[in-house]
C-alpha cells in the first residue's frame, strides 16, 4: 500500500523503535511536558496509536521550573530478555537515566542512573552484555560517540568510556544507535543540528569498540538541499527491519508552512522511509537520499487519517499532557467536561499552570469548546512556550465577564480585543490554516471576530527551541469549565 508521510503529525520528535511479541513500539521526546515520553504502538509501522506514557511519576523525573525545551531529550527505546528499556536524558539535570518494565501496558520502574555525561543515549545489548552509547566526552576527555558497558541491573560502569566515532564532519553529532547487521557494527547517528541542514549519517565496524569506518555515501538521508520542498529537517532516525524483512529508518522531520516559508509550527514530526543495503553492503535510504511525501509498503492496510478528538473519544491519561508538574488537585476530568482550578500561575510564568493539552496535529483546524467561568479567567491557548502563545479566553471583570483576545510574541503580552458577553458561558473557537489562527467568539446566534495571529510567531525559527505548538486549555486565578471540545483537522484533500 501507498503511505503519506509524516506518519505520526504533530510535535513527536526523535522517534525510537523497537519490536517485540509481532508488534512496534515507539517513544518520542517530551522536554517540559508531562507525563514524559509518550508511548506508541503499532501494527504496521505507518498507523501508530498512543498507549500511555513511560515518565508517569515525579519521582521518575524533575520537571519542576524548567524552562521551555529543558527536561526530557532524546529517548531510545530497546526490548531485551522479556524487559524493554527506555534511556532518555534530562538535560536541565544532565543526567542519563533508563528506566524498564516487563509490561509494556503497565507502570515503569523508577530511573537507574548512569555515570555518563551527554546526550541522546542509547543501549546495544549483545550475548548477555550490555552497552551504552551516548555523544559527549570519553573518560579521557575526548568527544564524539562515547561508549561505555555496563551492569544493566544497577547502571554501574564496566569499562571506562571510550570514544568510538567523531562523525562524518557535521556539526552536533547527536543520536547514535548500533546496530549488528550481518556480522557487522552498523553506528548511526544524525549531524547537522536539527534544523534545515539535519542529515542521517554512519560507519561501520568489525568490533563493537571499533575502528567504526565513515560509510563513503554519508550523509545517506537529508532534505537540506531539496527545496523548494515541504518536508525538511530530516534526522535523528532508527533503523527497524519489519515483518517482511524490509528495512526502514524512523526518523524526525518538520513540515514548513508553506514552499517559500521557511517556519514550521507544528514542531518536529515522525516520518518513515525505506532502506537498503547495497550489493556492497553501503546503506542507503529513500529514492535518492531523501525523504519524500509518500512511499509504498508491503501490507494490506490503509492509513488512518486523523480522527474529530473530542472528551469522549480521548483519554487525559494517554492523550493530554500538562506542564511540568502535574497538580491532580486542580483538574476534574470526565468524557462530558473538563474543570480547571486556576492558581496565580499563568501560561506566562516558568512554572506549572492550569493547563492541559493536545498536540497541535495539523495545519488546517478548527476547534471550539463551550467555557464557563465563576472567576478569574479561563479559555484556548495555541501554546508554543511562556513566550510565544495566543489565548482566547473568558475574563471576570467586577461587574460582568468579557471575551479576550492575547497575543504574545518574544516577551511582548498585547490585548488584541476583547468583547462583553452576555452571562458566563460562551463557545470559544480557534480556526487554523498554515498562515493564521484566527480566534471567534459565539452567544448564542451571533459569533464575533476578535482578530488573528500568525503561525510564524508559534515556531522555532522565531521563538527557538524543540517543540512544537500545542492545543491548551487552561485557567487563572478561578475555576473554567469546559464542554462540549471540538478539535477537528483537515489536510486538503
Amino acid at each position: 500500500m501507498i503511505y503519506k508521510n509524516p506518519v505520526l503529525k504533530g510535535f513527536y520528535p526523535d522517534p525510537s523503535v523497537c519490536t517485540a511479541n509481532g508488534k512496534y513500539y515507539m517513544v518520542c521526546s517530551s522536554f517540559q511536558y508531562f507525563p514524559g515520553v509518550p508511548l506508541f504502538q503499532s501494527d504496521n509501522l505507518v498507523n501508530w496509536k498512543q498507549i500511555g506514557y513511560v515518565l508517569t511519576r515525579h519521582n521518575q523525573v524533575m520537571l519542576d521550573k524548567i524552562p521551555a525545551s529543558g527536561g526530557v531529550f532524546a529517548p531510545t527505546i530497546r526490548y531485551n530478555d522479556g524487559r524493554f528499556y527506555m534511556v532518555t536524558t534530562n538535560d536541565t539535570t544532565h543526567r542519563n537515566f533508563y528506566v524498564y518494565t516487563d509490561d509494556i501496558y503497565g507502570e515503569w520502574s523508577d530511573p537507574i542512573e548512569v555515570d555518563q555525561g551527554g546526550i541522546d543515549p542509547s543501549l546495544y545489548f549483545e550475548d548477555g552484555r550490555t552497552f551504552f552509547i551516548s555523544n559527549g566526552q570519553d573518560d579521557y576527555g575526548e568527544g564524539g560517540v562515547v561508549q561505555c558497558e555496563i551492569d544493566i541491573a544497577t547502571g554501574k560502569k564496566l569499562s571506562h568510556s571510550k570514544s568510538i566515532w567523531k562523525g562524518s564532519g557535521g556539526r552536533y553529532l547527536e543520536s547514535p544507535h548500533i546496530y549488528k547487521i550481518d556480522g557487522r557494527y552498523i553506528l548511526m547517528a544524525a549531524e547537522g543540528g536539527t534544523e534545515y541542514g539535519h542529515m542521517i549519517t554512519y560507519a561501520v565496524s568489525d568490533d563493537i569498540w571499533g575502528e567504526y569506518k565513515t560509510a563513503p555515501n554519508n550523509p545517506i538521508l537529508t532534505n537540506r538541499n531539496k527545496a523548494p520542498y515541504i518536508i525538511q529537517g530530516i534526522g535523528h532516525g532508527d533503523l527497524i527491519f519489519d515483518k517482511h524483512g524490509d528495512l526502514h529508518i524512523l526518523s524526525l522531520g518538520f513540515r514548513q508552512t508553506g514552499i517559500w516559508m521557511p517556519y514550521h509550527n507544528l514542531g518536529r514530526e515522525v516520518f518513515l522511509t525505506p532502506a537498503h543495503f547495497d550489493k556492497n553492503g553501503l546503506l542507503y535510504a529513500g529514492n535518492d537520499g531523501t525523504t519524500d511525501e509518500s512511499y509504498e509498503i508491503n501490507g494490506d492496510f490503509e492509513q488512518e487519517k486523523l480522527p474529530v478528538y473530542t472528551f469522549k473519544n480521548t483519554d487525559p491519561n494517554i492523550d493530554w499532557c500538562y506542564l511540568r508538574k502535574y497538580h491532580p488537585e486542580n483538574y476534574e476530568l470526565s468524557s462530558e467536561k473538563y474543570v480547571l482550578k486556576g492558581t496565580d500561575i499563568t501560561l506566562d510564568d516558568v512554572d506549572s499552570p492550569t493547563f492541559i493539552a493536545l498536540r497541535q496535529r495539523d495545519f488546517v483546524m478548527e476547534l471550539s469548546a463551550d467555557v464557563s467561568i465563576e472567576s478569574g479567567e479561563g479559555g484556548i491557548t495555541m501554546y508554543m512556550c511562556e513566550n510565544e502563545h495566543y489565548d482566547i479566553a473568558l475574563r471576570k471583570t467586577d461587574d460582568s465577564t468579557e471575551a479576550v483576545l492575547k497575543l504574545n510574541i518574544g516577551g511582548i503580552k498585547h490585548e488584541q480585543n476583547k468583547t462583553a458577553i452576555n452571562g458566563d458561558t460562551a463557545t470559544l473557537i480557534v480556526r487554523a490554516d498554515n498562515y493564521n489562527y484566527n480566534f471567534f467568539v459565539r452567544c448564542g446566534d451571533r459569533e464575533q471576530y476578535l482578530g488573528s495571529g500568525q503561525t510564524k510567531y508559534l515556531t522555532s525559527e522565531v521563538s527557538g527551541g524543540f517543540t512544537g505548538t500545542m492545543t491548551g486549555l487552561y485557567a487563572v486565578g478561578g475555576t473554567a469549565e469546559f464542554s462540549s471540545f471540538v478539535c477537528e483537522y483537515s489536510d486538503g484533500e
